[in-house]
């Protein structure tokens, strides 16, 4: 089983970002191989199973695809047609009942086709290629036999999942029975190996340390978490420095490997950008949007899904931006559309245009077909915006948004918290748990024993939502709460102060939107990797480092550090502020210069967090990115938006109490 020769980190040339590699190593180095002798000009079948026909969808589009010669996707699983003058490629999982299907595919007198370029995506066994070189007859039609090392989604062009939805459940739930979690942490590691495989990365393998109150305190599981993912990664990449020629022998990223007890406020507070707004208020299904658009025919409006993904200009620009950000935006953008359109000024009449609502103007340019797509995608937004600021304003998300960050900088405490649950009796039940397990998050010993439940009362909660509290203090391990550092999400306060803070202010950087305080823990580790000084005691270092990692960063001498920022003053309450833009629908310069500057890049940092990442820790990585100028690349089991996130943490089983549920 050999990987390709070719470098995957520079087809063409210049520097491609993670999801770019991906997909032209699936097209490229995998679909257009095929492409050799006989089978140069016909037509592909394509055979893949569940997981990685996702992969592929991913990474690539079907058009894509259809321009490297496949005529034909196909499940392994179901009955196919036999077309025995075409060849075959099959993409899928090194598992027996594949390798089964696959022999019953090419054996005997009559195979389903000609030839089989056959690719797996992860290493296969001796065992299985010693079943499949049983049967002579189809070594004789095996065009290719290889592992591509690829199990990813690739789900932004700088994020992965490895597809372990029940994450939380498996390493979280059932301390007396790790056997669950030892084979989620077994497969994730084989997965986040095939993305540094992919990329042709050898990384410093750096992770958080398990913390245990003092020596005489039993380390459990949970708290080994990182520790066993690091080291089964690290067991794959000694595998793969053995199989994968060129592969480096030297260190060239840096891989920080987290779980989701680093940051137990991320996943639940309010994102105040467009991307997490959308998913967080709005009924989509991943990363699908259905509206209503009017009926051609005269008839009742017509639903129609759209993705909204990366393929998108307008969302690409706007897709991190906050909320009234990108509602203003979004109205000077239609502004300068009819500004610059004279068959909208006559079809208007004299008023100006600027007078006019986002929704008149969405009106007229219905009328210019000849500008139907250009205005089809303007129109979506406007439309989806607009929904997300009536929901806003129906659910009074700006008080609650003010209060979350306010508790978590410290700002409010538990008084506040109790008067808003008082006063406000139309927030939602999700909402108020959500503010509530943030409360938890903070102060802990407020939830212990009678008193969690009378919080529950006052909050008029059903007793189930107890558990998503109990559960997601379970996450906080032995020690957050004990012993503080800056690097985890252990609390640090002023013992003669009443309020306690989950953050501590950070400079600014020119967000000057209200409710844009918040960070995730991450964007501090990452700059602090990056900077070398991220704690050697709670973050070692797997593999031995070099003399520069003792001070310096790894990739230190090849980025250049931004220029200090001036403290952040405390925000006016203003929902919004006046903004230049550029014309009606292209991205901003911000985005143009960020994909520009990729050619100047120095060495990655991939961030891999256990147990579900957030919107909020994606929009950081882009960020950072920029700031940093080193790609950094956000990996977890999954994505997850608050809503499944609370329904996982409800669904843990917690037979065993954590130690932050004993008072000490």
């Amino acid at each position: 089983m050999s990987f390709s020769d070719s470098d995957s980190s520079s087809y063409g040339g210049d520097y491609k970002n993670f999801k770019q590699i991906s997909r032209d190593r699936l097209l490229i180095e995998m679909l257009r191989s095929c492409k050799t002798g006989d089978s140069k000009a016909t037509w592909k079948v394509l055979i893949m199973d569940k997981l990685t026909v996702k992969i592929m969808s991913y990474a690539c589009k079907m058009a894509d695809i259809t321009d490297e010669g496949v005529s034909l996707v196909e499940d392994i699983y179901r009955r196919r047609q036999p077309l025995p003058s075409m060849d075959a490629i099959y993409f899928i999982q090194p598992t027996k009942e594949n390798v089964i299907m696959f022999l019953s595919d090419m054996s005997g007198r009559a195979p389903l086709y000609r030839k089989a370029f056959v690719f797996f995506s992860s290493p296969i066994s001796k065992e299985l290629v010693g079943h499949i070189k049983k049967d002579a007859t189809v070594l004789t039609r095996i065009a290719a036999l290889r592992e591509m090392n690829l199990e990813y989604f690739a789900i932004d062009s700088q994020a992965f999942v490895t597809n372990n939805e029940r994450a939380l459940e498996e390493l979280y739930g059932d301390e007396e029975d790790s056997r669950k979690g030892v084979a989620c942490l077994k497969l994730m590691a084989a997965r986040v190996a095939t993305v540094l495989a992919s990329l042709r990365e050898f990384p410093f393998v750096r992770y958080r340390a398990a913390k245990s109150l003092d020596a005489t305190t039993m380390t459990t599981f949970r708290d080994l978490i990182p520790t066993k993912l690091a080291a089964g990664i690290w067991d794959c990449l000694m595998k793969y420095k053995k199989s994968i020629p060129n592969f480096p022998e030297t260190e060239t990223c840096e891989l920080l490997i987290l779980d989701r007890s680093v940051d137990q406020i991320a996943p639940i507070i309010h994102e105040w950008t467009y991307d997490a707004m959308c998913h967080d208020l709005l009924n989509m299904d991943g990363n699908k949007y259905v509206h209503e658009v009017p009926s051609r025919t005269g008839g009742p409006p017509e639903k129609k899904e759209v993705l909204l993904e990366d393929h998108d200009p307008i969302w690409l620009e706007l897709r991190h931006a906050h909320i009234a950000d990108a509602s203003e935006r979004l109205h000077e953008k239609m502004t300068n559309f009819i500004t610059k359109n004279k068959a909208a000024q006559i079809h208007h009449g004299a008023r100006d245009a600027r007078e006019l609502s986002t929704r008149d103007l969405q009106k007229m340019v219905q009328a210019l077909p000849q500008y139907s797509e250009q205005i089809d995608k303007l129109s979506l937004h406007v439309e989806i915006a607009g929904k997300v600021n009536r929901i806003i304003r129906e659910l009074g998300l700006r008080e609650l948004g003010q209060l979350e960050q306010d508790l978590v900088f410290g700002d409010a405490g538990m008084k506040d918290v109790i008067k808003f649950l008082t006063t406000k009796d139309d927030t939602t039940g999700e909402n108020k748990l959500r503010l509530l397990m943030i409360l938890a998050a903070i102060y802990p010993e407020k939830f212990e024993g009678e008193k969690g439940h009378n919080l529950m009362k006052l909050a008029k909660l059903p007793p189930d939502d107890m558990n998503a509290v109990n559960n997601m203090r379970l996450l906080g391990g032995s020690s957050d709460n004990k012993k503080s550092s800056i690097a985890t999400f252990a609390l640090k306060f002023d013992m003669h102060k009443k309020k306690r803070g989950g953050r501590k202010e950070r400079p600014s950087e020119g967000e000057t939107w209200q409710l844009s305080r918040f960070y995730p823990i991450i964007e501090e580790l990452v700059e602090n990797l990056s900077k070398g000084e991220l704690s050697k005691e709670d973050y070692p270092c797997l593999n031995d480092p070099s003399p520069t990692f003792h001070g310096t960063s790894h990739g230190a001498a090849i980025h250049q550090h931004p220029v200090a920022h001036s403290m952040r003053s405390r925000r006016a309450p203003t929902w919004a502020r006046p903004k230049n833009s550029d014309d009606g629908y292209s991205s901003d310069s911000v985005l143009r210069h960020a994909s520009s500057d990729f050619k100047k890049m120095g060495q990655r940092i991939f961030v891999v967090i256990v147990g579900g990442a957030t919107r909020s820790e994606l929009r950081v990585c882009h960020k950072l990115t920029t700031k940093l100028r080193r790609e950094v690349v956000l990996g977890s089991s999954c994505l997850d938006d608050p809503a499944p996130f609370i329904t996982k943490l409800k669904m843990m089983t917690a037979n065993e109490l954590s130690l932050d549920d004993l008072q000490i």
